[in-house]
Parts: C-alpha cells; sequence; structure tokens
C-alpha cells in the first residue's frame, strides 16, 4: 500500500453519511420546526453550512451545522438573539454548548452546531454574527466561505488534518485550518496526497503562531484571530512531534 493509498483508507473510515437519508439531515429536519417556531416572524432561511456543506467533515466532529438566516428587520440584537437561542436548546434539553459564533447541542444522537444569524440590510448572502468569545460581531458570507473550501481541491488534504487535530484533541477550529491547508499547499500538485498532507503539517509547525488569515467574505475579520498566540503553540507543538513520525499509521489511523 503507497502512502497516498493508507491516507485514502483512513479518511474512507471517517467518511460522514450524507444525502436525505443520512442520520444528520433526517435529525436536522426533525429538528428544523423548533427552530421555525424560535425564529418567526423574522426567519429568512434554514440551511446547511460548516464542513457538512464543504464536504470536509470528518466522524466524531461536529456532525452537521444549521445556519439560521434572520430578517435584516429581526427587532433583538446578535447578542439577545445568540443567547435566546441557547435558552431554547436549554428548554429543549438539547445540552447546549457554548462556542464562538454557534451553539453546540446535541439532538437525536447528532452533535450539531446551530448557527444564527442577522441579514445585513440591502444583502442577501451577508449576515452579521455574534461572537461570544468576545461579546462582538462580525460580518460574514456563508455561501462565499463554503465555495472558497469546497472548490479549493484540497478537502482530502484538509479531512485528513481534521482527523490528526481530532486523534490530539487540539483546539483547531475548522474554518481557520482550512484556510490554513488551502494556503499551506498553494500550488502545489493534487495529485500527491501524501505529500501534501506532510507539508500542510509542516506548514503548521512553521508558520501558525505568525500567519495571518483573513475570512475570503470580509477581510476585516482576522480568523487566526480566532486561536490566541498560546493556542497556536499548542497546535504547532503537536506539529512539530508529529514531523517525528517515522511511518503513517503514527500520523493519522
Amino acid at each position: 500500500m503507497t502512502n497516498d493509498e493508507y491516507i485514502l483508507s483512513v479518511l474512507q473510515r471517517y467518511v460522514i453519511p450524507t444525502g436525505p437519508y443520512s442520520p444528520a439531515e433526517q435529525a436536522a429536519n426533525s429538528l428544523k420546526p423548533y427552530l421555525r417556531n424560535w425564529a418567526s416572524p423574522y426567519l429568512s432561511d434554514i440551511f446547511f453550512s460548516g464542513s457538512y456543506a464543504k464536504g470536509t467533515g470528518v466522524r466524531g466532529s461536529t456532525d452537521i451545522d444549521i445556519f439560521i438566516s434572520l430578517s435584516a428587520n429581526h427587532p433583538s440584537n446578535l447578542a439577545d438573539i445568540y443567547n435566546s437561542l441557547f435558552g431554547l436548546a436549554q428548554r429543549q434539553s438539547w445540552n447546549p454548548q457554548r462556542q464562538n459564533v454557534s451553539i453546540g447541542i446535541q439532538y437525536a444522537a447528532q452533535k450539531i452546531d446551530l448557527v444564527p444569524g442577522k441579514i445585513q440590510a440591502g444583502y442577501q448572502n451577508y449576515h452579521s454574527l455574534y461572537k461570544s468569545k468576545t461579546n462582538s460581531w462580525t460580518q460574514t458570507n456563508v455561501a462565499l466561505q463554503t465555495k472558497t473550501v469546497r472548490d479549493s481541491g484540497r478537502v482530502n488534504e484538509i479531512r485528513a488534518i481534521k482527523i490528526w487535530r481530532n486523534l490530539r484533541n487540539i483546539d483547531f477550529p475548522s474554518f481557520f485550518l482550512e484556510l490554513v491547508v488551502i494556503q499551506a499547499l498553494h500550488g502545489r500538485s493534487t495529485s500527491t496526497l501524501a505529500d501534501n498532507v506532510w507539508e500542510a503539517i509542516r506548514f503548521i509547525s512553521s508558520s501558525l503562531t505568525t500567519i495571518r488569515i483573513v475570512d475570503p467574505s470580509n477581510t476585516n475579520n482576522v480568523i487566526s484571530d480566532d486561536l490566541t498566540l498560546a493556542e497556536k503553540q499548542v497546535v504547532a507543538s503537536q506539529a512539530v512531534q508529529t514531523l517525528r513520525a517515522t511511518n503513517w499509521s503514527q500520523v493519522i489511523w
């Protein structure tokens, strides 16, 4: 078995079922009536976002991300919207966890992230999101984020690095990770999977603490600021240790 074949075999073990009959989508469809009722009459749309929409999900992470798009004329501010959704999750015993721009819940044996966003007046795809870590807000375009990652040609490498992250239980937010991998592999062949994964780990070890990564839909949103320097150093240290591996079974498995 070649190194590329080994990584592909690992990726296959971490595949998340997709499609209308998958457990994740069935859970999401069952959840949607609660969300519609909560958002009414200001609901614009509910759709899949995050790793599920991008095709970069791996088993062991969040199963599905649900974006709740609220109309621009919603009377509440972003913090109140976020806290109201968290309150709904508490009342429904969904075991909610506050995350930066999302609320993680357990529903129908699935791990789901709920992301409430408020449409910016005059725009279709641009939303304002509450950032609970800093009690501030940010602008984003979920459709553009999804397209940037999904069409990057680096989905396999991203999934491999997510598996690497999860196996080591390190804090490396998914969108930050995805953009780091895309930048690390800029200009490299798309047909050398193992070499590319190794290069992504090398890049993380040497550049994560200094690199500046911005949201492709909002250059004022510095994604690399989602981790502190100390948190980045933890991730980089894990990458340094990984580079000492003598075979791929010590990298991902």
